[in-house]
């Protein structure tokens, strides 16, 4: 996903091949997760409470993302009847996730919204409290204050990109449905001619047949 939005900057990044786009992408992904994880380490309220809840429904939403993908692909082929295969199961996904991102979003209750233990954490700070709940320090406070800050900003980030998603493949789908069907627009199915063992030790036969594969390649 970041390497096809980096694309509308750089085509080479939708790419797969390219390495060095392959890479940087890969290493934007892993350092903002990594800090993410760094932030839940060191929060005042505990990892699970920070991470959990944002882990979940990341990983929720990537599902229905992926969901809506096939719905529109079954739809584009004109195999409706079989639209609700992946159709079911992303709507049970969206309505429950989207759920959950809602009430992480706008619950007025501190130990439920992101926003709202955010109110309550800046208000003790602004009161001149040098602990308060779970948080023993201002520092630990002004931690707080920050990590659900970003939490709260990512959860609204990743509601917004997927329900961007939902109306893009709901388009998509009624459009191919109403013309009975639409061309594919997916690439010719190419050979591979790479070869990889089944371990990370190769066996002499393996290699014998890593080297015919590279002599087809050349």
């Amino acid at each position: 996903m970041l390497s096809d939005t980096l694309g509308n900057l750089n085509q080479r990044f939708r790419d797969p091949s390219w390495r060095i786009g392959a890479w940087i992408s890969s290493v934007i992904v892993v350092a903002a997760w990594g800090s993410i994880l760094l932030m839940g380490v060191t929060d005042p309220l505990g990892g699970i409470n920070t991470l959990f809840a944002l882990f979940g429904i990341a990983n929720q939403l990537l599902a229905a993302i992926a969901l809506s993908v096939c719905v529109a692909i079954v739809c584009k082929k004109g195999l409706v009847k079989w639209v609700w295969i992946p159709g079911v199961p992303l709507l049970v996904d969206a309505v429950v996730t989207l759920t959950a991102s809602y009430q992480k979003i706008f619950s007025s209750t501190p130990g439920l919204g992101y926003w709202a233990q955010n109110g309550v954490y800046r208000a003790a700070l602004a009161e001149g409290k040098t602990s308060f709940g779970a948080a023993a320090s201002t520092e630990a406070m002004q931690a707080v204050v920050r990590n659900t800050a970003v939490q709260g900003t990512l959860s609204i980030l990743f509601a917004v990109l997927v329900v961007i998603v939902l109306a893009t493949a709901l388009r998509v789908s009624i459009r191919a449905v109403r013309a009975g069907g639409e061309p594919s627009t997916e690439s010719e199915i190419v050979d591979s001619h790479l070869y990889a063992p089944r371990s990370l030790s190769t066996t002499a036969e393996e290699r014998a047949v890593q080297k015919r594969w590279a002599d087809v390649a050349r």
